[in-house]
């Protein structure tokens, strides 16, 4: 039997193309940075004042335990908590960013559970969700009514969680393809 190279071993170039240098890529856009998107007020009054918050909750190595982070601060209820915190905020996206503010993964919150986006698979893919979210964000601005508005931003939002930064993608994708530890 003969083998050929190919089938045993990996060219340097291809090594350095498909492992070392996305490696290098995501090590030095590390920590990662979680955030979480909801609706804040300072009472439990009605939707015309609250507002939309961003709610930074801390920063992590890497995405595995980034997102073992945000779902134990969530399943706390500690999101909104601190100095600057709420007495009402309802949890809506959560967000894992890179150093650069590149999406990593996101995903959105359905009674206290995270239920993680799988990212695009191309940029045609990508084009459609921001196509949709633009026409989206566009009724929303349309509408005179406060909660609709904020529901139409939201739905919009919720779609723009699968646009991760492509040098991320395919480690986001692998991630959800894993059993996920509690």
């Amino acid at each position: 039997m003969i083998l050929s190279c190919h089938d045993t071993f990996r060219p340097i170039g291809q090594i350095l193309a498909t492992d070392v240098l996305p490696a290098l890529y995501r090590a030095q856009n590390l920590p990662l940075r979680i955030s979480c998107l909801g609706v804040a007020s300072y009472d439990a009054g009605d939707d015309a004042d609250s507002f939309d918050r961003m709610i930074p909750l801390g920063e992590c190595p890497s995405p595995e335990e980034a997102m073992r982070f945000a779902a134990l601060r969530l399943s706390r209820g500690d999101v909104c908590t601190g100095p600057d915190s709420f007495p009402h905020f309802r949890p809506r996206i959560m967000l894992i960013q890179d150093r650069d503010h590149g999406l990593v993964l996101a995903g959105e919150i359905r009674v206290n559970v995270i239920l993680w986006q799988q990212p695009v698979a191309s940029d045609a893919e990508a084009r459609r969700i921001v196509t949709e979210a633009s026409r989206l964000r566009g009724l929303a601005f349309r509408t005179s009514a406060p909660a609709e508005a904020r529901e139409l931003r939201y739905r919009a939002a919720a779609l723009e969680t699968r646009l991760v930064d492509p040098f991320w993608r395919e480690a986001a994708a692998e991630l959800l393809r894993l059993p996920q530890a509690a």
